[in-house]
């Protein structure tokens, strides 16, 4: 059995919802070992990633673990070859601050999900423009890549026009992730050499977070 208290808090929501195994999983911005992270948690899910690139932070292992990779640039609007109305879940986790059109990628990749979904989106808040400057980003604008701030009113409203129910939204805090903050600071400083900004993610509140689910 598989403790679930540091579960990431997007895979609790979706852990509640997903009672039948399998299910298909679109991932946007498949890097940093996420396949690994999902398939972890739900070993039968059919995941399925989006990405400009291959190699962000994933190994061998982690691309042997996808079912499915669409190599995409998202700012581009070319979906087709993603199968619509397909997918349980649509995870986009930290991708739609890199894009000048996030809205209008949001609004077009709802169309690849299936009428009974669940969306999970999260995106740095206005609030971390205020954040001190950190190395390995603590401000959003520590990352030259950030190029556009987002709010959940208005990512919420192109969810409400595709049917979807607002279950959760807020600022993003994993509260087992905030207690072991000190245990964090360690591993990052003898990973790195410093202790990144994200590590301060939870405390400060960087991050805001959308749950959403259609019926």
């Amino acid at each position: 059995m598989r403790l679930g208290i540091n579960r990431p808090p997007k895979f609790n929501f979706l852990k509640k919802r997903l009672r039948q195994l399998p299910f298909y999983l679109l991932d946007i911005g498949a890097g940093s070992h996420s396949v690994t992270h999902v398939k972890k948690w739900f070993p039968q899910c059919i995941y399925h990633g989006v990405d400009i690139v291959t190699n962000y932070y994933n190994d061998e292992n982690d691309l042997k673990r996808m079912d499915k990779l669409f190599l995409l640039d998202l700012t581009k609007l070319q979906f087709e070859q993603i199968p619509d109305k397909t997918y349980d879940v649509l995870l986009m986790s930290h991708v739609v601050e890199h894009l000048y059109n996030g809205d209008i990628v949001l609004d077009l990749l709802l169309t690849k999900t299936k009428e009974r979904s669940a969306v999970y989106i999260e995106f740095p808040s206005h609030w971390s423009t205020k954040l001190p400057h950190k190395k390995g980003t603590l401000n959003f604008y520590d990352d030259p890549t950030h190029c556009r701030l987002y709010t959940i009113d208005e990512l919420s409203k192109i969810l409400l026009k595709h049917g979807y129910r607002i279950v959760k939204s807020g600022t993003k805090r994993d509260w087992f992730r905030l207690l072991i903050t000190p245990l964090k600071m360690i591993h990052s400083k003898l990973q790195t050499g410093y202790v990144q900004g994200s590590v301060f993610w939870d405390l400060l509140g960087f991050a805001e977070f959308i749950y959403a689910e259609r019926k």
